[in-house]
């Protein structure tokens, strides 16, 4: 996909380049400017693209949409959905290469303007004075100045986006991102200048064309005397009712000027591309912050094993798919920070609770824990909502789409969870407790890698009473379960009567995806098998180059992923 996106840009960098490099419209500016102008035009072109469509995979609750609705049928297409992180990184990556085009350009263009500013041509010069210091077109101009802005904002999002820095410090990450907002705002003022011209009277003055009256007013030279008894009559053009002078028509190919040139700024094109996406986005958000304003009730929390906790809560009108994630917004944690969690309890026709899990990692999970903790005597209690605590206020965004909603939409689907990863499965496997029979999976291959026996205890009581129930409906082929335990330290803890049926199923070290992948190819010949995928990237990358493999069974495996980052 990046090669392809790559292709598609520099191939209209080349057209608008070409564009510019030919056409007549453009013929004296290019003679004032040269390749800067081509350069900076045809990347200023790669730009708007991108800037249009940067916007488009962030907005979430329209992707929610199509990917719940019967507008996208076909579930290959439904998938690209699942690509539009990938997208929105690709774009911002394409605007950072071609923005330092554009701005390498324009510096070479302001020296031009300098050096080759020409009497002749005053309306195309953006120069005042031959010799004119280039830093006042950047200082001093409204397209120089916001450009030299914009410069700023970029490199503060283009850094702070780096993998070091959103694992460091996700607080800078998020406070630069929000800065797209004044970089648009700039964007619409840059386009206003109009410092680069064409010429709009091709017809009447050819490129290069031959004008008598110019060469009159140049080579003639009228006495002192005359200008001064009849200084109105020195400035009066050629007659254009006379036949030109012999003289004058050297070459009988040069075509002769009826007039001098005209130049036009260009239709500011940027407020075209980017006008649409961007009230997209902010109705978006707009609707988003209507829907998330009224705080949700928190009925629960949680403490388990190795630093995660979990909150269950209540919301009016809420509704979800499994796999599904939200946005919770804590303000006494932070006024303007919030963060994704998949929902691992949606709500169904009998409950109206809904849950999520979430590790504490980082300052803000560890202020939010500490907020929710400091109001009960026993983390693992459980009170009904009459009895509620005044925990506090919490603000929920959402339900939002994911690719693991497609995993009960194949007939059989493997789901690979490493550590917390196995959030978005848990609600798949919370709906499938509550009846599977109508849904199209009929049979579920769930692998779960962990460091520490304790990790286990997170869903441990959710996979057993899954495991009993499909016992005494007859389908204890319905789900297989394989728990993989990478550090042998405390194996001992898990052993009991509660656990014993994930006690038979647990492995000591790593999966060996290869025979994994050809032991399911065997069992399900000529099927097509989901692979979802929440974990760490070497998996990922592992089971990604599996299902693009080829077997000898006929079977067919469809790759869904989501990755920490």
């Amino acid at each position: 996909f990046q090669f392809f996106w790559l292709s598609l840009n520099v191939w209209l960098f080349g057209k608008t380049f070409l564009l510019y490099n030919q056409g007549l419209q453009y013929y004296y500016l290019h003679q004032m400017l040269g390749l800067g102008l081509c350069v900076s035009r045809a990347s200023a072109s790669v730009l708007n693209f991108n800037c249009c469509l940067v916007l488009l995979p962030m907005c979430r609750v329209l992707l929610a949409f199509l990917r719940g609705s019967q507008k996208v049928a076909s579930k290959k297409t439904r998938r690209l959905l699942d690509k539009s992180k990938t997208f929105h990184v690709t774009c911002g990556v394409t605007i950072c290469i071609f923005s330092v085009l554009h701005v390498a350009a324009h510096l070479v263009n302001a020296l031009n303007f300098s050096e080759n500013y020409s009497k002749e041509f005053l309306a195309l010069n953006a120069a005042n004075y031959r010799g004119e210091d280039p830093r006042k077109l950047l200082f001093a101009t409204v397209p120089g100045l916001t450009g030299v802005i914009m410069v700023l904002v970029l490199f503060l999002m283009c850094t702070a986006s780096t993998y070091a820095i959103r694992v460091s410090n996700y607080d800078i990450f998020w406070y630069t991102h929000n800065l797209f907002f004044i970089f648009y705002m700039l964007l619409m003022l840059h386009v206003s200048g109009g410092v680069l011209k064409y010429q709009t009277n091709l017809e009447e003055h050819p490129p290069g064309c031959f004008n008598p009256n110019k060469t009159l007013r140049q080579n003639l030279t009228v006495p002192k005397a005359f200008e001064e008894l009849f200084p109105d009559y020195t400035t009066e053009p050629f007659p254009e009712d006379l036949p030109v002078p012999e003289p004058f028509v050297q070459n009988s190919f040069m075509r002769v000027c009826s007039e001098e040139p005209k130049f036009q700024s260009h239709f500011p094109e940027t407020w075209l591309w980017i006008s649409g996406p961007l009230c997209l986005y902010c109705v978006e958000r707009l609707y988003r912050y209507i829907r998330s304003n009224k705080p949700v009730t928190i009925t629960s929390v949680i403490s388990h094993p190795s630093n995660v906790l979990e909150v269950r809560m209540i919301k009016d009108d809420f509704e979800a798919r499994p796999g599904q994630y939200v946005i919770l917004h804590c303000p006494r944690v932070s006024a303007l920070e919030s963060h994704p969690f998949t929902l691992t309890m949606c709500p169904t026709d009998t409950k109206a609770t809904f849950g999520v899990h979430l590790k504490v990692v980082g300052d803000w999970t560890e202020r939010f824990r500490d907020l929710l903790l400091l109001h009960s005597n026993q983390d693992t209690e459980i009170l009904p909502i009459f009895q509620q605590r005044r925990y506090p206020k919490l603000y929920v965004d959402g339900p939002f789409g994911s690719p693991f909603e497609e995993s009960l939409n194949y007939e059989v689907s493997l789901c690979v969870a490493g550590g917390i990863g196995v959030t978005p499965f848990a609600s798949v496997l919370n709906t499938l407790l509550d009846g599977w029979k109508c849904y199209k999976l009929r049979r579920l291959y769930f692998i779960w890698v962990c460091r520490d026996i304790e990790s286990f205890r997170w869903f441990a009581d959710l996979l057993c009473m899954l495991h009993n129930k499909l016992w005494q409906e007859n389908r204890p082929d319905y789900i297989n379960i394989q728990l993989y335990l990478s550090q042998t330290d405390g194996i001992q803890k898990i052993i009991g009567e509660k656990y014993q049926a994930l006690n038979s199923r647990l492995l000591i070290g790593r999966p060996r995806w290869k025979l994994l992948f050809d032991d399911i190819a065997k069992c399900n010949r000529r099927k097509t098998i989901g692979v979802f995928c929440c974990g760490p990237n070497k998996i990922s990358k592992i089971l990604h180059k599996l299902s693009n493999s080829s077997n000898s069974y006929g079977t067919r495996f469809e790759y869904n992923k989501e990755s920490f980052s």
